[in-house]
């Protein structure tokens, strides 16, 4: 399936800011599942520094923000050959050790709630697939689909005290478990094809895990799936903070507004 994606993220500030760095993780690349076509970034009010792949092998762009500016866009558009993997990618590119992503993060740290969670899966589960498939409907059931309550800072356990979350949350909430069941597990972050529309608020984020003998297998709590074709992958990491389109620093600027416009279509 060949997939096209626009992502559109736009800040303006009533006071312009007086320095700011970003560092853009909204390039794919080539995995089992997908082949990139073509890709290109744009931007208004705002400059390329450096482009490198950071520690989990993630194309990252360095954007400064223009002095004065007081409307910034950070645009990209692109095509991607996908595949249908059953969710199965090999190490691929490059391949930090596997004891890296059995790390817990502030964002994913286990506490009670998610260790009562793992709780409902027996006394002594297996590190097998099925008990994956498990955790991912458990996950979907525990922690409803729900766009008010959350936001990015929000945790793994505060997600499970809410009872509600995104697929950001439900993403923390696998990694966290399957990280205490003893599986390296990573955040993925990127995009998918809704069947029901072209244009969306956001990207969209799942789980992998590591499974011996096939490799990192991805579970999408939110739609209880493992990617297929409609899915493009972008950036992983350890959790949001590591793998999210953008994050940097700012210094100076006021009354920041940011909207966001995604499309992806066949």
């Amino acid at each position: 399936m060949r997939l096209r994606i626009d992502h559109t993220t736009v800040y303006n500030y009533q006071k312009a800011a007086v320095y700011a760095l970003h560092q853009v993780r909204k390039r794919p690349h080539d995995t089992d599942g997908q082949t990139v076509i073509s890709w290109d970034l744009f931007l208004e009010g705002a400059k390329s520094e450096a482009r490198y792949l950071d520690q989990h092998g993630n194309n990252v762009e360095l954007v400064s923000i223009e002095q004065g500016a007081q409307r910034v866009s950070i645009s990209c558009q692109g095509e991607v050959e996908t595949r249908d993997t059953s969710g199965v990618l090999s190490g691929g590119r490059m391949m930090p050790p596997l004891w890296l992503y059995l790390r817990s993060t502030p964002l994913t740290v286990a506490g009670k709630g998610v260790r009562a969670m793992v709780g409902q899966l027996g006394k002594d589960p297996a590190r097998d697939l099925g008990t994956l498939h498990a955790l991912m409907d458990l996950v979907a059931e525990t922690v409803i689909y729900d766009t008010t309550l959350t936001g990015p800072k929000t945790t793994a356990e505060e997600a499970l005290a809410f009872g509600q979350g995104v697929c950001q949350d439900h993403t923390h909430v696998f990694l966290s478990a399957a990280r205490l069941l003893g599986f390296p597990a990573r955040y993925s972050s990127g995009y998918l094809m809704m069947l029901d529309r072209v244009d969306q608020d956001a990207g969209h984020a799942w789980a992998e895990a590591w499974v011996d003998g096939l490799g990192w297998v991805g579970f999408d709590a939110s739609n209880r799936v493992s990617p297929d074709e409609r899915y493009i992958q972008v950036a992983t990491g350890l959790d949001y903070r590591e793998a999210g389109p953008l994050s940097g620093v700012m210094y100076g600027g006021e009354s920041e507004a940011m909207s966001v416009s995604v499309q992806v279509q066949q």
